[in-house]
């Protein structure tokens, strides 16, 4: 079994978790059940998929949870997109947040890989 703890990018997926909370405050409040609602489960879906692929014990079933983080992040960043397209956090510096967000992915798709490349092996 994993340590979900000692993983780098579980580490960086709560980090970018408590930037998304911080942001969703400034979302105006009649997104509190829509865009605040959605980003903030998707982002909280990165890192408990990371976890909850640390306790599986074949590395095809980890890449399976590693490949749904992923597919949370880039629903993070969607969302994040429509918000600043939709200008609904006004102020919003949106470039420190981006740049986390896509280390996030590059990191979370070469944790994929890495493990990919030890089934084909």
């Amino acid at each position: 079994m994993r340590n979900f703890r000692k993983l780098e990018v579980w580490t960086e997926a709560i980090d970018l978790t408590k930037d998304i909370y911080s942001f969703k405050e400034c979302l105006p409040k009649s997104e509190i059940y829509g865009l605040s609602s959605q980003i903030c489960r998707a982002v909280i879906s990165i890192s408990s998929n990371l976890a909850e692929g640390c306790s599986r014990n074949s590395e095809k079933e980890f890449i399976r949870f590693i490949e749904i983080a992923i597919g949370s992040a880039f629903e993070v960043e969607s969302l994040l997109i429509v918000s600043k397209e939709l200008e609904l956090a006004k102020n919003f510096d949106y470039q420190p947040i981006f740049e986390k967000q896509e280390k996030l992915q590059k990191k979370t798709n070469a944790l994929r890989n890495h493990f990919a490349n030890i089934v084909k092996n």
